[in-house]
């Protein structure tokens, strides 16, 4: 440790802002973290986070790209253990009883220093600096919300809005409140878990919190004297204006636009507040986080953990278990193991297998590896291909991992999602589509040359359409990743074979053409028809979703329904080929506008009546009666409370589900020719004539359809070829489980091995027999 030349450059430096993103837990490039020998080199500049692991060189790559010569060193060792209870002296009296959270700084020791790299390029300086500018940039970093707490946090509070009561608040008394340290609550001596009336300015403690945190509940009891229902919780102000407010009314947590001009009627300037309670979202996800799930079989008897490559835990960040089993099934397919790892699992440690990360950071257009999807997707591979991370948790020495924290994944692929931007439990297969889609647009924006691994859940799903009064028939085939299938709501009868395989009947087999009204092109008018749905073409990986979460008494329930699978787990799906227009077939005429009245179906008045007298918009109650054959009321409502209703549209290329039905037939029945003007449009944007014209032939989503067929040559095949290779055998590689009672509440996991958040284990049979009957993704790799 020496002085350093630079020290003038280094005392002009600020601490980060409390809206600024402080990666100090681990690298941002790998899951090494400040618990390793060598800690984490935070950035005194952008605060992005290194390691400095002699083989990645994530710290010195980062300073020679950035420029950014000064670094905070920060390594974590365990604080040793209080003796044991024989060896300590009894408490002289015990005054209350309280289960108390274990703090941070209860469990950890910090060791920070400050680093030059102009010094040492190599590896950094430790070097000595004023004690005031040292500790200012020190308190800084380390009494920041860490980013990956940020992001948990900001999930959080997605979810709270504004109400009424905030937004038409009354003041009815002015004054300034008592100076920090000084106040308490006026019912009690309490001095902390106070909550501010900013109505009157009265000071009231709140009920007692998780971890200990006191509370007499006397804000409570004064909203109940009074009716006035906005408070903020004192020592969460933020001098961005941010703090806890809870509405009395609602019995939640609100947000108030207005916060800094209300306070200011207290004398409570925002400007100059700090921060020093833990918030209520704060409090809320750190319970979360101490749930603990079982390992143990369905006996009772331990399940024996392993570790290794492609063993690796994810540790569940409140809600996030979806995308943790969605990631394990991903990265356990040789496609997603090749393209972001650079080799296939063999059953050896790989470790050093980074040279792929290594030559993507060098034309990485992003100043931060936790800003590009493809440093973070070659980040997840690498934490859970490599068995670096596969361990004992070093902290409790439990015979489980400490599992990878993914917030900063989360964050960036859910950003700016209406889900997934948040920290409620979500739907595994509608992230899984949401993830693949972020992916192929990421992909092509940065022209990557590498195979897309996203392709290989790619098929062709063929629809017929045939009048029953004319006999002509029109096809249609829509580009899917997912199949998606009903299960009955009783049990199959016993011995009746394999129930996966009468599911698939039931939807692609002959028994499975439904009839519904249609307003023929022909001439017909108002007719039946019959629709029947079959593969144009096989996926490489297919992936099967049961539709289990479904309507009861109008609350949406999940199916517990066991589903058998064929001996040995494998699927012949041969016999679910379409063929495309035949020679005695006579095809449909086309509408003359795809969006015309005329090409819509007929729906039931009546029901449709019904959902938009419940307040649904009309395009869903469209969507929905369509989606169910016109059944009725009921199964409409199903639908519109299930996956699909929520956020997925009716078809692929249809991503909103609130924009008008375009029922507009592609394959061997496409649009008609697009006019010059509109192949000139796109043409004009680097796209060739032929690509031009197949995206509008395709879809009226031509921009996306481009976007997302960046490989594709613009060539159309004949409506009479349908490509696709037999026999279709598939053998089970993955499956995703729910465990739990509801929709909205319990736990995915992956696999044989048993992917349960950051516990791995090998799962016994009667285990695995009773997850794969009740599983609720299937995936198949094509034999």
């Amino acid at each position: 440790m020496s002085s350093c030349p630079h020290r003038n450059e280094l005392e002009r430096l600020q601490p980060p802002k409390l809206s600024q993103s402080v990666h100090r837990e681990e690298c941002t490039q790998c899951f090494d973290n400040q618990d390793g020998d060598t800690g984490v080199d935070v950035c005194l500049i952008c605060f992005n986070g290194a390691c400095l692991d002699q083989t990645r060189h994530h710290a010195s790559t980062h300073v020679s790209r950035s420029g950014h010569s000064f670094t905070l060193n920060i390594k974590r060792t365990p604080k040793s253990k209080p003796p044991s209870r024989g060896d300590r002296e009894p408490p002289a009296k015990m005054t209350k009883l309280a289960i108390v959270q274990e703090r941070e700084e209860d469990k950890w020791e910090h060791h920070t220093s400050l680093k030059c790299w102009k010094c040492d390029p190599g590896e950094g300086k430790v070097i000595v600096a004023d004690v005031d500018t040292v500790k200012r940039l020190t308190d800084g970093v380390m009494e920041s919300l860490s980013s990956a707490r940020q992001s948990e946090v900001q999930a959080w509070e997605e979810e709270i809005t504004a109400c009424e009561h905030t937004l038409l608040l009354e003041q009815y008394a002015t004054g300034n409140i008592p100076a920090e340290g000084l106040a308490h609550c006026a019912s009690c001596e309490l001095t902390s878990n106070l909550w501010l009336c900013l109505a009157c300015g009265a000071l009231g403690c709140g009920r007692p919190q998780y971890g200990g945190t006191g509370g007499n509940g006397h804000a409570l009891e004064h909203f109940n004297s009074t009716q006035h229902p906005v408070c903020v919780k004192l020592g969460t102000i933020t001098p961005e204006g941010g703090a806890d407010i809870y509405c009395y009314a609602c019995n939640d947590a609100r947000i108030d636009p207005e916060l800094p001009t209300h306070l200011a009627t207290f004398g409570i300037n925002v400007a100059s507040q700090k921060k020093f309670e833990k918030s209520m979202t704060e409090l809320q996800i750190e319970q979360n986080l101490a749930f603990d799930f079982s390992l143990t079989a369905e006996d009772g008897s331990a399940l024996r953990p392993v570790f290794g490559p492609g063993l690796t835990g994810l540790r569940n960040l409140g809600n996030s278990c979806y995308m943790a089993s969605v990631l394990q099934v991903l990265f356990s397919l040789t496609q997603f193991q090749q393209r972001y790892y650079g080799e296939v699992l063999t059953g050896a440690i790989l470790d050093g297998v980074f040279e792929r990360a290594a030559t993507h950071w060098e034309t990485c257009s992003q100043s931060l590896p936790a800003d590009c999807l493809e440093c973070q997707m070659l980040k997840v591979a690498d934490g859970l291909l490599s068995g670096r991370y596969s361990k004992l948790h070093a902290e409790t020495h439990a015979p489980w991992q400490a599992g990878l924290r993914l917030a900063g994944f989360k964050a960036l692929v859910g950003k700016g999602h209406a889900e997934f931007a948040t920290m409620r439990q979500q739907d595994a297969e509608e992230f899984f589509g949401h993830l693949l889609t972020v992916l192929r647009r990421f992909n092509h924006q940065i022209n990557s040359d590498e195979g897309e691994p996203m392709e290989a859940f790619a098929f062709g799903l063929e629809q017929r359409l045939q009048c029953l009064s004319c006999s002509k028939v029109r096809y249609r085939v829509d580009n899917m990743d997912v199949l998606s299938f009903g299960v009955p709501a009783q049990e199959f009868p016993a011995d009746t074979g394999s129930e996966l395989m009468q599911c698939l009947g039931l939807l692609l087999g002959a028994t499975g053409q439904e009839e519904l009204e249609y307003q023929c092109e022909g001439g017909c008018g108002k007719v039946s028809a019959v629709r029947l749905l079959r593969f144009s073409t096989f996926p490489d990986i297919l992936v099967l979703h049961a539709k289990k979460f479904q309507l009861k008494n109008w609350v949406p329930t999940k199916l517990d329904i066991p589903i058998i699978l064929p001996e040995g787990d494998e699927l012949v799906l041969d016999a679910f080929l379409g063929h495309g227009l035949q020679p005695d077939e006579e095809q449909l005429p086309e509408s003359s506008s795809d969006s015309s009245p005329s090409s819509l179906p007929q729906f039931n008045a009546e029901a449709l009546a019904q959902l938009e007298g419940m307040g649904f918009p009309l395009v869903r109650c469209q969507r929905a009666l369509f989606a169910t054959q016109n059944q009725d009321v009921e199964a409409a409502m199903e639908w519109l409370f299930s996956p699909y209703g929520r956020s997925c549209s009716l078809y692929p290329h249809e991503s909103d589900i609130d924009e008008p039905i375009q029922f507009k037939l592609s394959g061997a029945n496409k649009a008609p020719e697009p006019s010059s003007e509109q192949i000139a449009m796109l043409a004009d944007m680097g796209f060739t004539h032929a690509q031009a014209r197949k995206a509008l032939i395709e879809t009226k989503r031509a921009v996306e359809w481009l976007f997302n067929h960046s490989d594709d040559t613009g060539e159309i095949a004949p409506s009479s070829s349908v490509p696709s290779r037999l026999p279709a055998r598939y053998r089970l590689k993955a499956f995703i489980s729910h465990k739990g009672p509801s929709v909205h509440s319990g736990h995915y996991n992956g696999e044989w091995v048993l992917f349960n958040d950051e516990k791995v284990v090998v799962a016994d049979k009667t285990s695995v027999d009773e997850l794969k009957n009740l599983a609720y993704m299937y995936i198949f790799e094509r034999i």
